[in-house]
């Protein structure tokens, strides 16, 4: 009995395939990063961007994908094609806390993407305009409380890591702000600095330089302990707010489906260019923390996308958070 024509060729097919994985990269990959550019996760996708280039010998390009909260361009990574010449700067807003706040998603983090590894996690801080009255969180607090419908809180869009940061924080304190969105946490920081914003929580790496500069005040760090690029901020807890707790992920994933050579590759690559004494370097000096070895491969990154959807899913769905 002979073998039918269509399967010599889909075998032929699939050999190519495979040889095509074993090579790749063999053109420019594009790296989406659904923010503006200025913004923590451009600044952290353009670091690893660097890296993935120099130890795979392509060129890996930032494309920055703007629009509602980080999902525009999370949905064009996911409906990509799964060749590896897609991939995306996923973090806590897009691949988790979308979920909650948008119903319609058009993608569903922990089942449309192939994890491949978490690059850092970046505390919240809480800023303010450099004129705002209070001083201090616990003042803060008071202020808010008492000049609700006067505040502005401005955010990268809803499910962005600014949106749910502060959503989080309002949350804990009870306050429903007039919610101002921009298009990214660059455009955001801009307005707070110009004084047209009130206040913002976005993961240090934004804030930092501003904050050193004194153009902006720094309230408090949502997370267990003080930050060494910020010492003398104290945590939300030492405020009296343990319930403003975020430390967003920011994480690299592809669409469903790409092959496993080529996923290899990619984890590979990420692993040894987050161990790269530069580009460590580049990302401390930031305020990032960098995610351990055994927190960065692909199973641990999944396990982190579910159990963020089911840490923040309740908050988020609550009518008093919104």
């Amino acid at each position: 009995m002979r073998t039918p024509l269509f399967a010599i060729a889909l075998a032929a097919l699939a050999g190519l395939a495979s040889t095509d994985a074993q090579s790749y990269p063999t053109r420019p990959v594009t790296l989406i990063v659904p923010f503006a550019a200025g913004g923590p996760a451009d600044i952290t996708g353009r670091i690893v961007a660097d890296q993935f280039s120099r130890l795979l010998g392509q060129q890996f390009l930032v494309e920055n994908v703007v629009g509602a909260g980080g999902t525009t361009g999370t949905t064009r990574a996911a409906r990509a094609t799964p060749d590896g010449y897609t991939l995306v700067l996923g973090h806590m807003g897009t691949h988790a806390a979308a979920v909650a706040l948008y119903p319609n998603l058009s993608y569903r983090p922990e089942i449309d993407f192939e994890p491949i590894g978490l690059v850092a996690e970046q505390p919240m801080l809480l800023v303010t305009r450099k004129d705002l009255p209070p001083n201090n969180l616990k003042e803060f607090v008071a202020y808010a409380r008492a000049n609700e419908s006067k505040l502005n809180m401005a955010h990268a869009g809803v499910g962005s890591v600014s949106y749910t940061g502060c959503l989080l924080l309002n949350s804990a304190i009870g306050i429903k702000p007039t919610l101002v969105p921009f298009t990214g946490t660059g455009p955001a920081m801009n307005a707070l600095l110009a004084g047209q914003v009130d206040f913002v929580c976005d993961p240090i790496l934004g804030p930092l330089p501003h904050v050193r500069a004194g153009t902006i005040k720094a309230h408090a760090i949502a997370t267990t302990k003080r930050h060494p690029a910020l010492p003398d901020v104290p945590t939300a807890a030492e405020g009296g707010l343990p319930e403003f707790f975020a430390a967003p992920f920011y994480a690299v994933f592809a669409p469903k489906g790409t092959p496993q050579p080529v996923l290899d590759k990619l984890v590979d690559a990420l692993n040894k260019g987050l161990d790269d004494e530069a580009a460590r370097n580049r990302l401390i000096d930031l305020g990032a923390e960098i995610a351990d070895k055994e927190r960065r491969g692909p199973k641990a990154l999944a396990a982190l996308v579910n159990s963020e959807i089911a840490r923040l899913s309740p908050i988020l769905q609550a009518p008093a958070a919104r």
